[in-house]
Protein backbone atom coordinates (compact mmCIF):
# COMPACT_ATOMS: atom_id res chain seq x y z
CA UNK A 1 0.00 0.00 0.00
CA UNK A 2 1.37 3.46 -1.12
CA UNK A 3 2.18 5.43 1.63
CA UNK A 4 -0.32 7.95 3.52
CA UNK A 5 0.30 11.48 1.98
CA UNK A 6 1.52 13.80 5.10
CA UNK A 7 -1.18 16.35 6.07
CA UNK A 8 0.30 19.53 4.67
CA UNK A 9 1.72 22.31 7.13
CA UNK A 10 -1.29 25.06 8.00
CA UNK A 11 -0.64 28.41 5.95
CA UNK A 12 0.74 30.97 9.09
CA UNK A 13 -2.31 33.36 10.42
CA UNK A 14 -1.21 36.50 9.00
CA UNK A 15 0.99 39.12 11.18
CA UNK A 16 -1.14 41.70 13.30
CA UNK A 17 -0.75 45.54 12.66
CA UNK A 18 -0.69 47.86 15.04
CA UNK A 19 -3.33 50.64 15.03
CA UNK A 20 -2.29 53.80 16.55
CA UNK A 21 1.91 52.49 16.84
CA UNK A 22 4.41 55.08 16.37
CA UNK A 23 4.83 57.49 13.15
CA UNK A 24 7.76 57.57 11.05
CA UNK A 25 9.60 60.45 11.97
CA UNK A 26 9.61 62.30 8.42
CA UNK A 27 5.24 61.99 9.18
CA UNK A 28 6.21 62.80 12.50
CA UNK A 29 8.07 65.98 11.73
CA UNK A 30 5.14 67.09 9.25
CA UNK A 31 2.83 66.38 11.82
CA UNK A 32 4.20 68.49 14.44
CA UNK A 33 4.55 71.31 12.48
CA UNK A 34 1.16 71.20 10.81
CA UNK A 35 -0.50 71.10 13.77
CA UNK A 36 1.45 73.87 15.63
CA UNK A 37 -0.27 75.99 13.00
CA UNK A 38 -3.52 74.73 12.90
CA UNK A 39 -3.60 75.33 17.01
CA UNK A 40 -2.81 78.63 16.46
CA UNK A 41 -6.06 79.28 14.21
CA UNK A 42 -8.14 76.94 16.68
CA UNK A 43 -7.53 79.54 19.20
CA UNK A 44 -8.08 82.23 16.76
CA UNK A 45 -10.92 80.77 15.83
CA UNK A 46 -12.62 80.50 19.23
CA UNK A 47 -11.88 84.09 19.87
CA UNK A 48 -13.72 84.91 16.41
CA UNK A 49 -16.28 82.89 17.41
CA UNK A 50 -16.93 84.63 20.79
CA UNK A 51 -16.22 87.85 19.42
CA UNK A 52 -19.00 87.26 17.24
CA UNK A 53 -21.85 86.04 19.87
CA UNK A 54 -21.08 89.11 22.04
CA UNK A 55 -20.99 91.37 19.40
CA UNK A 56 -24.70 89.73 17.75
CA UNK A 57 -26.07 89.82 21.47
CA UNK A 58 -25.28 92.66 22.44
CA UNK A 59 -26.68 96.67 21.75
CA UNK A 60 -24.34 96.46 19.18
CA UNK A 61 -26.19 93.79 17.40
CA UNK A 62 -27.50 96.15 14.61
CA UNK A 63 -23.82 97.30 13.52
CA UNK A 64 -23.04 93.13 13.24
CA UNK A 65 -25.71 92.96 10.66
CA UNK A 66 -25.20 96.54 9.28
CA UNK A 67 -20.92 94.91 8.56
CA UNK A 68 -22.17 91.12 7.71
CA UNK A 69 -24.40 92.06 5.18
CA UNK A 70 -22.61 94.95 3.64
CA UNK A 71 -22.54 94.26 -0.02
CA UNK A 72 -19.41 94.90 -2.89
CA UNK A 73 -17.55 93.43 -5.56
CA UNK A 74 -17.92 94.03 -9.46
CA UNK A 75 -21.76 93.27 -10.30
CA UNK A 76 -20.80 93.15 -13.88
CA UNK A 77 -18.79 90.07 -13.09
CA UNK A 78 -21.31 88.42 -10.75
CA UNK A 79 -19.53 89.38 -7.66
CA UNK A 80 -21.71 91.51 -5.73
CA UNK A 81 -21.49 90.06 -2.44
CA UNK A 82 -22.07 90.62 0.98
CA UNK A 83 -19.44 90.76 3.19
CA UNK A 84 -20.92 87.20 4.84
CA UNK A 85 -20.78 85.91 1.27
CA UNK A 86 -17.25 86.55 0.50
CA UNK A 87 -16.16 85.07 3.98
CA UNK A 88 -18.42 81.94 2.97
CA UNK A 89 -17.48 81.40 -0.60
CA UNK A 90 -13.71 83.51 -0.95
CA UNK A 91 -11.92 83.00 2.49
CA UNK A 92 -12.89 79.32 2.41
CA UNK A 93 -11.83 78.28 -0.81
CA UNK A 94 -8.27 79.19 0.56
CA UNK A 95 -9.24 76.57 3.57
CA UNK A 96 -10.18 73.92 1.20
CA UNK A 97 -7.21 74.64 -1.03
CA UNK A 98 -5.03 73.83 1.94
CA UNK A 99 -7.40 71.06 2.77
CA UNK A 100 -6.98 69.69 -0.94
CA UNK A 101 -3.07 69.65 -0.63
CA UNK A 102 -3.30 67.77 2.86
CA UNK A 103 -5.67 64.82 1.17
CA UNK A 104 -3.00 65.12 -2.00
CA UNK A 105 -0.11 64.44 0.41
CA UNK A 106 -1.85 61.92 2.64
CA UNK A 107 -2.84 59.88 0.01
CA UNK A 108 0.72 59.92 -2.18
CA UNK A 109 3.12 60.28 1.33
CA UNK A 110 0.64 59.63 4.33
CA UNK A 111 -1.12 57.54 6.15
CA UNK A 112 -3.61 57.40 3.20
CA UNK A 113 -1.16 55.76 1.00
CA UNK A 114 -0.87 52.10 1.80
CA UNK A 115 -4.59 50.73 1.40
CA UNK A 116 -3.98 48.35 4.30
CA UNK A 117 -2.99 50.70 6.47
CA UNK A 118 -5.17 53.87 5.31
CA UNK A 119 -8.22 51.05 5.67
CA UNK A 120 -9.12 51.77 9.17
CA UNK A 121 -9.17 54.98 9.67
CA UNK A 122 -10.97 56.03 6.43
CA UNK A 123 -13.35 53.16 7.47
CA UNK A 124 -13.83 54.95 10.72
CA UNK A 125 -14.36 59.07 9.28
CA UNK A 126 -16.76 57.19 6.88
CA UNK A 127 -18.83 55.87 10.17
CA UNK A 128 -18.21 59.00 11.72
CA UNK A 129 -19.90 60.68 8.80
CA UNK A 130 -22.33 58.36 8.02
CA UNK A 131 -24.04 57.65 11.72
CA UNK A 132 -24.22 61.79 12.56
CA UNK A 133 -26.45 61.84 9.58
CA UNK A 134 -28.77 58.73 10.35
CA UNK A 135 -28.91 59.96 13.31
CA UNK A 136 -30.22 63.66 12.01
CA UNK A 137 -32.53 62.16 9.43
CA UNK A 138 -33.89 60.07 12.20
CA UNK A 139 -34.54 62.72 14.82
CA UNK A 140 -36.57 64.48 11.73
CA UNK A 141 -38.39 61.24 10.64
CA UNK A 142 -39.89 60.84 14.01
CA UNK A 143 -40.26 64.93 14.39
CA UNK A 144 -41.69 65.70 11.32
CA UNK A 145 -38.75 68.08 10.47
CA UNK A 146 -36.88 68.99 7.54
CA UNK A 147 -34.27 66.59 6.10
CA UNK A 148 -32.20 69.29 4.16
CA UNK A 149 -29.71 69.58 6.72
CA UNK A 150 -28.49 65.71 7.15
CA UNK A 151 -25.25 66.81 5.84
CA UNK A 152 -24.48 69.34 8.68
CA UNK A 153 -23.47 67.09 11.32
CA UNK A 154 -20.92 65.23 8.92
CA UNK A 155 -17.64 67.09 9.44
CA UNK A 156 -15.07 67.49 12.11
CA UNK A 157 -13.43 70.86 12.50
CA UNK A 158 -9.81 69.47 13.32
CA UNK A 159 -8.39 73.37 14.19
CA UNK A 160 -11.20 74.27 16.75
CA UNK A 161 -10.57 70.35 18.36
CA UNK A 162 -7.09 71.24 18.71
CA UNK A 163 -7.97 74.44 20.23
CA UNK A 164 -9.72 72.92 22.73
CA UNK A 165 -6.99 70.64 23.55
CA UNK A 166 -4.66 73.69 23.59
CA UNK A 167 -6.58 74.71 26.39
CA UNK A 168 -7.04 71.82 28.01
CA UNK A 169 -3.33 71.41 28.38
CA UNK A 170 -3.47 68.01 27.02
CA UNK A 171 -0.56 66.81 24.70
CA UNK A 172 -1.61 63.58 22.92
CA UNK A 173 0.50 61.36 21.81
CA UNK A 174 0.81 61.79 17.78
CA UNK A 175 -0.58 58.96 17.37
CA UNK A 176 -4.02 60.49 18.53
CA UNK A 177 -3.38 63.43 17.20
CA UNK A 178 -2.59 61.56 14.13
CA UNK A 179 -5.58 59.72 13.28
CA UNK A 180 -7.48 62.98 14.28
CA UNK A 181 -6.05 64.36 11.69
CA UNK A 182 -6.35 61.90 9.14
CA UNK A 183 -10.54 61.62 10.29
CA UNK A 184 -10.45 65.53 9.83
CA UNK A 185 -8.83 65.43 6.20
CA UNK A 186 -11.10 62.70 5.37
CA UNK A 187 -14.20 64.35 6.24
CA UNK A 188 -12.98 67.49 4.44
CA UNK A 189 -13.16 65.39 1.08
CA UNK A 190 -16.46 64.00 1.36
CA UNK A 191 -17.87 67.34 2.75
CA UNK A 192 -16.03 69.02 -0.26
CA UNK A 193 -18.43 65.67 -2.09
CA UNK A 194 -21.08 66.53 -0.59
CA UNK A 195 -21.34 70.09 -1.31
CA UNK A 196 -20.62 69.48 -4.73
CA UNK A 197 -22.99 67.09 -5.56
CA UNK A 198 -26.06 68.09 -3.45
CA UNK A 199 -25.69 72.40 -3.16
CA UNK A 200 -24.92 72.77 -6.60
CA UNK A 201 -27.94 74.71 -8.08
CA UNK A 202 -28.58 75.65 -12.22
CA UNK A 203 -25.33 75.01 -13.95
CA UNK A 204 -23.71 77.75 -15.63
CA UNK A 205 -22.40 75.37 -18.92
CA UNK A 206 -19.97 78.55 -20.18
CA UNK A 207 -19.03 79.63 -17.04
CA UNK A 208 -18.15 76.19 -16.29
CA UNK A 209 -15.76 75.31 -19.07
CA UNK A 210 -14.21 78.61 -18.40
CA UNK A 211 -13.03 77.52 -14.90
CA UNK A 212 -12.24 73.95 -15.85
CA UNK A 213 -9.91 75.49 -19.18
CA UNK A 214 -8.15 77.72 -16.55
CA UNK A 215 -7.65 74.66 -14.08
CA UNK A 216 -6.34 73.06 -17.32
CA UNK A 217 -3.80 76.13 -17.48
CA UNK A 218 -3.11 75.80 -13.43
CA UNK A 219 -2.02 71.87 -14.06
CA UNK A 220 0.37 72.49 -17.25
CA UNK A 221 2.12 75.44 -15.67
CA UNK A 222 2.65 73.01 -12.61
CA UNK A 223 4.12 70.11 -14.80
CA UNK A 224 6.09 72.88 -16.88
CA UNK A 225 7.56 74.06 -13.49
CA UNK A 226 6.41 77.45 -13.93
CA UNK A 227 7.22 79.38 -10.41
CA UNK A 228 6.07 82.66 -9.09
CA UNK A 229 2.73 83.74 -6.88
CA UNK A 230 2.33 86.42 -9.22
CA UNK A 231 1.00 84.00 -11.42
CA UNK A 232 -1.26 81.51 -9.70
CA UNK A 233 -2.65 83.93 -7.55
CA UNK A 234 -4.36 86.07 -10.80
CA UNK A 235 -5.29 82.45 -12.51
CA UNK A 236 -6.39 81.26 -9.19
CA UNK A 237 -8.96 84.42 -8.78
CA UNK A 238 -10.37 83.94 -12.23
CA UNK A 239 -10.97 80.34 -11.98
CA UNK A 240 -12.60 80.88 -8.29
CA UNK A 241 -14.85 83.34 -10.58
CA UNK A 242 -15.62 81.23 -12.64
CA UNK A 243 -16.82 78.84 -10.53
CA UNK A 244 -18.72 81.12 -8.77
CA UNK A 245 -20.48 82.28 -11.29
CA UNK A 246 -20.94 78.39 -12.93
CA UNK A 247 -23.35 77.58 -9.77
CA UNK A 248 -20.83 74.62 -8.41
CA UNK A 249 -19.68 76.11 -5.12
CA UNK A 250 -16.87 78.13 -5.60
CA UNK A 251 -14.77 76.30 -2.95
CA UNK A 252 -14.53 73.37 -4.91
CA UNK A 253 -12.20 75.82 -7.08
CA UNK A 254 -9.74 75.42 -4.11
CA UNK A 255 -9.69 71.53 -3.62
CA UNK A 256 -9.22 71.06 -7.35
CA UNK A 257 -5.95 73.45 -7.28
CA UNK A 258 -4.65 71.52 -4.34
CA UNK A 259 -4.99 68.58 -5.68
CA UNK A 260 -2.93 69.23 -8.67
CA UNK A 261 0.02 70.23 -6.74
CA UNK A 262 3.01 67.75 -6.57
CA UNK A 263 3.32 66.02 -2.58
CA UNK A 264 5.97 63.77 -3.66
CA UNK A 265 9.85 64.87 -3.22
CA UNK A 266 12.34 64.34 -6.08
CA UNK A 267 16.23 63.69 -5.17
CA UNK A 268 17.43 66.57 -3.27
CA UNK A 269 14.49 68.50 -2.46
CA UNK A 270 14.19 68.98 0.90
CA UNK A 271 10.07 69.77 0.51
CA UNK A 272 7.77 68.81 -2.14
CA UNK A 273 6.18 72.29 -4.00
CA UNK A 274 2.66 70.97 -2.31
CA UNK A 275 4.82 71.06 0.97
CA UNK A 276 6.20 74.13 0.61
CA UNK A 277 3.30 76.18 -0.62
CA UNK A 278 1.24 74.40 2.39
CA UNK A 279 3.48 75.60 4.62
CA UNK A 280 3.00 78.93 3.11
CA UNK A 281 -0.82 79.18 2.89
CA UNK A 282 -1.61 77.12 6.17
CA UNK A 283 -0.89 80.19 8.08
CA UNK A 284 -3.36 82.54 6.04
CA UNK A 285 -5.87 79.50 6.00
CA UNK A 286 -5.32 78.94 9.83
CA UNK A 287 -4.56 83.13 11.00
CA UNK A 288 -7.07 85.13 8.54
CA UNK A 289 -9.34 83.10 6.56
CA UNK A 290 -11.03 80.39 9.23
CA UNK A 291 -11.70 83.16 12.09
CA UNK A 292 -13.05 85.86 9.56
CA UNK A 293 -15.32 83.75 8.15
CA UNK A 294 -16.34 82.20 11.77
CA UNK A 295 -16.65 86.08 12.67
CA UNK A 296 -19.44 86.69 10.20
CA UNK A 297 -21.31 83.35 10.29
CA UNK A 298 -21.57 82.33 14.24
CA UNK A 299 -23.35 85.64 15.34
CA UNK A 300 -26.49 83.71 16.09
CA UNK A 301 -29.28 84.68 19.21
CA UNK A 302 -28.09 83.05 21.81
CA UNK A 303 -31.33 83.73 24.53
CA UNK A 304 -32.49 81.83 26.46
CA UNK A 305 -35.56 81.22 24.00
CA UNK A 306 -33.32 80.34 21.10
CA UNK A 307 -31.33 78.06 23.19
CA UNK A 308 -34.18 76.42 23.95
CA UNK A 309 -35.56 76.20 21.03
CA UNK A 310 -31.85 73.97 19.95
CA UNK A 311 -33.36 71.17 22.22
CA UNK A 312 -37.12 70.95 21.08
CA UNK A 313 -37.01 71.67 17.24
CA UNK A 314 -35.89 68.69 15.30
CA UNK A 315 -33.67 69.89 12.59
CA UNK A 316 -31.81 71.98 15.51
CA UNK A 317 -32.27 69.00 18.00
CA UNK A 318 -31.05 66.29 14.98
CA UNK A 319 -27.44 68.47 14.47
CA UNK A 320 -26.52 68.37 18.15
CA UNK A 321 -27.47 64.78 18.84
CA UNK A 322 -25.57 64.26 15.37
CA UNK A 323 -22.52 65.78 16.38
CA UNK A 324 -22.15 64.49 20.33
CA UNK A 325 -23.41 61.01 19.73
CA UNK A 326 -23.85 60.25 16.14
CA UNK A 327 -19.98 61.07 15.84
CA UNK A 328 -19.03 59.38 18.58
CA UNK A 329 -20.84 56.15 18.16
CA UNK A 330 -19.62 56.10 14.53
CA UNK A 331 -16.02 56.50 14.80
CA UNK A 332 -15.26 54.99 17.86
CA UNK A 333 -17.47 51.95 16.69
CA UNK A 334 -16.60 51.77 12.93
CA UNK A 335 -12.60 51.74 14.45
CA UNK A 336 -13.40 48.94 16.50
CA UNK A 337 -14.94 46.84 13.83
CA UNK A 338 -12.45 47.47 11.44
CA UNK A 339 -9.95 47.13 13.85
CA UNK A 340 -11.55 43.42 14.33
CA UNK A 341 -11.89 42.45 10.87
CA UNK A 342 -8.33 43.50 9.75
CA UNK A 343 -6.77 41.64 13.23
CA UNK A 344 -5.36 45.50 14.03
CA UNK A 345 -3.95 45.17 17.68
CA UNK A 346 -3.98 48.46 19.71
CA UNK A 347 -0.70 49.86 20.57
CA UNK A 348 -0.23 48.81 24.02
CA UNK A 349 0.60 52.12 25.21
CA UNK A 350 -3.04 53.18 24.84
CA UNK A 351 -6.32 51.85 25.51
CA UNK A 352 -10.01 51.68 23.98
CA UNK A 353 -11.06 54.52 26.01
CA UNK A 354 -8.51 56.78 24.25
CA UNK A 355 -10.06 56.00 21.38
CA UNK A 356 -13.60 56.83 22.39
CA UNK A 357 -12.21 60.05 23.73
CA UNK A 358 -10.83 61.11 20.68
CA UNK A 359 -14.02 59.63 18.80
CA UNK A 360 -15.94 62.17 21.31
CA UNK A 361 -13.60 65.34 20.24
CA UNK A 362 -14.03 64.38 16.74
CA UNK A 363 -17.86 65.64 17.50
CA UNK A 364 -16.78 69.23 17.52
CA UNK A 365 -18.34 70.55 13.68
CA UNK A 366 -18.12 73.89 13.58
CA UNK A 367 -16.07 75.14 10.23
CA UNK A 368 -17.67 73.38 7.53
CA UNK A 369 -20.99 72.41 9.21
CA UNK A 370 -21.77 76.28 9.81
CA UNK A 371 -21.33 76.46 5.81
CA UNK A 372 -23.64 73.58 5.20
CA UNK A 373 -25.77 74.67 7.40
CA UNK A 374 -25.91 78.23 5.95
CA UNK A 375 -26.18 75.94 2.26
CA UNK A 376 -29.20 73.62 3.70
CA UNK A 377 -31.34 76.16 4.75
CA UNK A 378 -30.51 79.27 2.61
CA UNK A 379 -34.18 79.92 1.95
CA UNK A 380 -35.16 80.07 5.21
CA UNK A 381 -32.29 82.58 7.22
CA UNK A 382 -34.44 82.14 10.50
CA UNK A 383 -34.14 78.17 10.38
CA UNK A 384 -30.39 78.78 9.26
CA UNK A 385 -29.55 80.69 12.18
CA UNK A 386 -30.85 78.08 14.81
CA UNK A 387 -29.15 75.17 13.22
CA UNK A 388 -26.00 77.79 13.48
CA UNK A 389 -26.84 78.14 17.22
CA UNK A 390 -27.24 73.75 17.45
CA UNK A 391 -23.93 73.77 15.34
CA UNK A 392 -22.16 75.90 18.23
CA UNK A 393 -24.17 74.08 20.90
CA UNK A 394 -23.22 70.32 20.03
CA UNK A 395 -19.61 71.41 19.65
CA UNK A 396 -19.25 72.75 22.72
CA UNK A 397 -21.36 70.00 24.37
CA UNK A 398 -18.59 67.17 22.49
CA UNK A 399 -15.96 69.79 23.62
CA UNK A 400 -16.90 69.48 27.14
CA UNK A 401 -17.53 65.87 26.98
CA UNK A 402 -14.37 64.84 25.46
CA UNK A 403 -12.26 66.83 27.83
CA UNK A 404 -13.36 65.25 30.40
CA UNK A 405 -12.31 62.35 29.17
CA UNK A 406 -9.12 63.27 28.28
CA UNK A 407 -8.34 64.77 31.90
CA UNK A 408 -8.90 61.11 32.98
CA UNK A 409 -5.85 60.22 30.90
CA UNK A 410 -3.78 63.14 31.05
CA UNK A 411 -0.93 61.55 32.70
CA UNK A 412 -0.47 59.19 30.83
CA UNK A 413 -0.90 61.27 27.78
CA UNK A 414 1.79 63.27 29.05
CA UNK A 415 4.42 60.70 29.99
CA UNK A 416 3.88 59.30 26.13
CA UNK A 417 4.34 62.61 24.93
CA UNK A 418 7.88 63.62 26.78
CA UNK A 419 8.68 59.79 26.24
CA UNK A 420 8.29 60.89 22.30
CA UNK A 421 9.87 64.55 22.68
CA UNK A 422 12.92 63.32 24.92
CA UNK A 423 16.48 64.03 22.84
CA UNK A 424 18.80 63.84 25.36
CA UNK A 425 21.64 63.33 22.54
CA UNK A 426 20.52 66.70 21.38
CA UNK A 427 21.23 65.90 18.14
CA UNK A 428 17.06 67.32 16.62
CA UNK A 429 16.11 64.14 16.84
CA UNK A 430 13.96 62.49 19.04
CA UNK A 431 15.80 59.50 20.84
CA UNK A 432 12.64 56.88 20.60
CA UNK A 433 13.75 57.03 16.58
CA UNK A 434 17.74 56.54 17.54
CA UNK A 435 17.48 52.89 19.55
CA UNK A 436 18.72 50.96 16.05
CA UNK A 437 21.32 53.59 15.47
CA UNK A 438 24.85 52.55 16.74
CA UNK A 439 26.11 56.23 16.61
CA UNK A 440 23.92 57.76 19.24
CA UNK A 441 24.51 54.74 21.84
CA UNK A 442 27.99 55.94 21.29
CA UNK A 443 27.00 59.97 21.97
CA UNK A 444 25.16 58.45 24.77
CA UNK A 445 27.58 57.06 26.37
CA UNK A 446 30.27 59.74 26.16
CA UNK A 447 27.38 62.10 27.85
CA UNK A 448 27.12 59.56 30.74
CA UNK A 449 30.45 59.32 30.93
CA UNK A 450 31.09 63.28 30.94
CA UNK A 451 28.54 63.15 33.94
CA UNK A 452 30.25 60.28 35.96
CA UNK A 453 33.39 62.19 35.70
CA UNK A 454 31.77 65.72 36.66
CA UNK A 455 30.09 64.37 39.76
CA UNK A 456 33.38 62.54 40.30
CA UNK A 457 35.05 65.87 40.71
CA UNK A 458 32.32 67.41 42.60
CA UNK A 459 32.77 64.35 44.99
CA UNK A 460 36.03 64.78 45.51
CA UNK A 461 35.71 68.83 45.83
CA UNK A 462 33.58 68.03 48.36
CA UNK A 463 35.17 65.63 50.36
CA UNK A 464 38.23 67.84 50.59
CA UNK A 465 36.21 70.74 51.64
CA UNK A 466 35.01 68.73 54.38
CA UNK A 467 38.26 67.27 55.81
CA UNK A 468 39.46 70.50 55.23
CA UNK A 469 36.48 71.86 57.92
CA UNK A 470 37.74 69.39 60.53
CA UNK A 471 34.83 67.35 59.22
CA UNK A 472 36.44 64.00 57.83
CA UNK A 473 38.07 60.71 59.21
CA UNK A 474 40.89 61.38 61.13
Amino acid sequence: MPAPTPNPRPNPAPPRRTFLGRLSLPERNYLTDALRTETVGGVLLLVAAIVALLWANTPLSGGYASVRDFHLGPAALGLDLSVQHWAADGLLAVFFFVAGIELKRELVAGELRDPRAAALPVIAALSGMAVPALVYVLVNTVGGGSLDGWAVPVATDIAFALAVLAVLGTSLPSALRAFLLTLAVVDDLFAILIIAVFFTGDLNFPALGGAAAGLVVFWLLLRKGVRGWYVYVPLALVVWGLMYNSGIHATIAGVAMGLMLRCTRNEGEERSPGERVEHLVRPLSAGLAVPLFALFSAGVSVSGGALGKVFTQPETLGVVLGLVVGKTIGIFGGTWLAARFTRAELNEDLAWPDVFAVAALAGIGFTVSLLIGELAFATDQGLADEVKAAVLTGSVIAAVFSGVLLKLRVRTYRALYEEEERDEDRDGVPDVYEQDDPEYHLRMAELYEAKAAEHRRLAAEHAGATRADGGGPA
